[in-house]
């Protein structure tokens, strides 16, 4: 019968910890450190996201046509527009369309 009293105390004394812990409420420290007291912990700043630029910047180390420039900003826009950053080349070739290019025909290239 005692070893009924002790395992019955000892899960009175379990839910009591429990129950004590649902009603204290957090007992965590917001702002603040636990190992080092009196220092406060500051939530790193969010980063603000670059828009993407115009002309990738990996590029720009030579001067290019209007040409390269226009077709460039086509794309760049379709980009945009699309949600699609890695447009496939029927895409491709239909920013290419709509900047105004065809296809030569064989008796202008001979």
């Amino acid at each position: 019968m005692i070893k009924m009293s002790n395992s019955a105390d000892a899960i009175a004394a379990a839910e009591r910890r429990m129950q004590n812990r649902r009603i204290g409420g957090d007992r965590r420290r917001t702002g603040v450190d636990a190992d080092f007291k009196g220092v406060e912990k500051r939530t790193p700043e969010r980063r603000k996201v670059e828009r993407r630029r115009l002309i990738d910047p990996t590029t720009c180390e030579r001067d290019y046509s209007l040409d390269e420039v226009e077709f460039m900003k086509a794309m760049d826009e379709y980009k945009r527009k699309s949600g699609r950053m890695f447009p496939t080349w029927s895409e491709v070739l239909e920013v290419v369309r709509g900047l105004g290019y065809a296809k030569a025909s064989h008796e202008t290239t001979v």
